[in-house]
């Protein structure tokens, strides 16, 4: 079976079709239907990425700031974190076509406005922020909504492929983006790029409100719980406490995001103190992980990850611990900290896909939207700190510690990741990785971890799909 086959890409011959039951053609039905949003979802991506480029070159160009840079930042995460409060509820209430339309159509308002400015000739830092607000908002409705409205187009065996298509969502247009922004900006011009960007925002709604998308299969649990906005979003968290074993893989994750988020942020400073402050050598290294993401999604769509997801999971962290953190700190010559950027990267879209695949199997599709709302707040309840947290010990404590070279500590650990500038942000990486090793080595040896699978049985429906609405509705 070709590779196109496995995507449900290439068109089915009449006599398989007229071989296929009733419920495995409504399957790949939907699998087509999902692979059509996905594809322009990716374009979508793509064209926010570029637009994210230019504006990132204007802003520092306009403020000379790294505080403007981070407020935008800022700007977008803390409105992100508060609506996905509110948006799993309103997910499960409402039509899951809706409410991913709705997601896209309000980063378009944010993208006109600043596109007109930019047109007009008078653009102003302060409307990026207000930008970033309108894209926080809308992105809170739009990976819950999204990975929801999987478990009701893909079938379960398919669910691992299919995350291995959203990591390459995430990874893809990080190869491309900067290039075709660097090239179309002299022509175009921000103002140019930004209405590519709002262009494949529209036609990515349209594809949504055009595509069947089945509302999910209601549930007995599903059935039972109402109640006002707040109750059932505090009802996604209750649903995680209440089992253990989803818990515990969460606090894993919760875990592995703290130290990860504190080593991510000091790759930058680590790859240009040790080469001269070369922002090529650091466009490299980003450019491999971005590959490596690449690779790492196309691998997990053929593949579909082990059969038993949580020991993705662990084999995961594990992994990128191993080479994109303990040894991508040490003292290597470049091309092989180029080389295990790029190896870390592509273990992560396996990671992630394995345990979306896990919670996507265990929660009903109405429920869905509550509980993975509640998933990425825990999950991303360190994105505000950790990178805090990372500087001040590296700028405080590794830095000095290393720097000299007089100390003790520094001639002992001056064979692994050297002296100097660079080396304790290196030593500081490191030391995350080992974190993260230890970590996965914890919670694997849990059995509420490394059995969940079997320990909680996949939902099961009561009655048949509803159809969708006609429209947005």
């Amino acid at each position: 079976m070709s590779f196109s086959r496995r995507c449900y890409i290439v068109p089915l011959r009449y006599r398989e079709v007229a071989n296929m039951s009733d419920t495995d053609l409504m399957a790949q039905r939907g699998l087509r239907s999902f692979v059509v949003i996905w594809a322009t979802q990716i374009v979508s991506t793509l064209a926010s990425g570029m637009s994210a480029f230019a504006l990132s070159i204007w802003m520092y160009q306009q403020t000379r700031s790294a505080t403007m840079m981070a407020l935008v930042q800022v700007c977008f995460i803390a409105p992100f974190l508060v609506m996905s409060f509110f948006a799993g509820p309103m997910i499960d209430r409402h039509s899951r076509k809706l409410m991913m339309a709705v997601s896209d159509l309000t980063a378009v308002l944010g993208t006109t406005g600043v596109m007109l400015a930019f047109l007009s000739g008078v653009p102003a830092p302060w409307m990026l922020c207000v930008a970033a607000v309108l894209n926080g908002v809308g992105n809170a409705f739009q990976w819950p909504a999204f990975t929801a409205v999987m478990s009701t187009m893909v079938p379960r065996k398919h669910l691992g492929r299919a995350n291995g298509l959203m990591a390459l969502m995430d990874a893809g247009p990080g190869v491309v983006a900067p290039i075709l922004a660097g090239a179309l900006l002299p022509v175009f011009g921000i103002g140019g790029i930004l209405a590519i960007d709002l262009g494949t925002f529209v036609l990515a709604a349209a594809t949504i409100l055009a595509s069947r998308i089945p509302q999910p299969v209601r549930t007995e649990e599903g059935q039972t719980r109402h109640g006002g906005i707040i109750g059932e979003a505090l009802f996604g968290f209750r649903y995680i406490f209440e089992r253990r074993s989803l818990l515990m893989l969460q606090l894993f994750f919760l875990v592995g995001n703290l130290f990860s988020g504190m080593a991510f942020v000091l790759v930058a400073p680590m790859v240009l103190a040790r080469n001269a402050m070369n922002p090529a050598i650091l466009g490299s290294v980003q450019s491999a992980g971005a590959i490596g993401g690449v690779i790492g999604g196309l691998v997990m769509t053929a593949w579909g990850g082990f059969r038993k997801k949580t020991l993705g999971v662990f084999l995961g962290w594990t992994t990128t611990a191993l080479f994109g953190f303990i040894a991508f700190g040490t003292a290597l010559p470049l091309v092989a900290i180029i080389a295990l950027t790029a190896v870390g990267a592509a273990i992560i879209p396996i990671l992630n896909g394995s345990n979306q695949a896990i919670w996507q199997s265990k929660v009903a599709p109405d429920l869905q939207g509550r509980v993975f709302s509640a998933r990425r707040l825990i999950a991303w309840i360190t994105t505000p700190i950790a990178p805090l947290i990372g500087g001040a010990l590296a700028d405080k404590v590794f830095e000095p510690l290393l720097k000299s070279g007089d100390s003790g500590v520094a001639r002992l650990l001056e064979p692994v990741f050297g002296t100097g500038d660079g080396a304790g942000t290196g030593l500081l990486i490191s030391a995350c990785g080992l974190v993260i090793v230890a970590a996965s080595l914890f919670f694997w040896s849990m059995p509420a971890v490394k059995d969940a699978e079997t320990l909680i049985p996949d939902y099961k429906a009561i009655e048949e799909p509803a159809e969708p609405s006609p429209g947005p509705g």
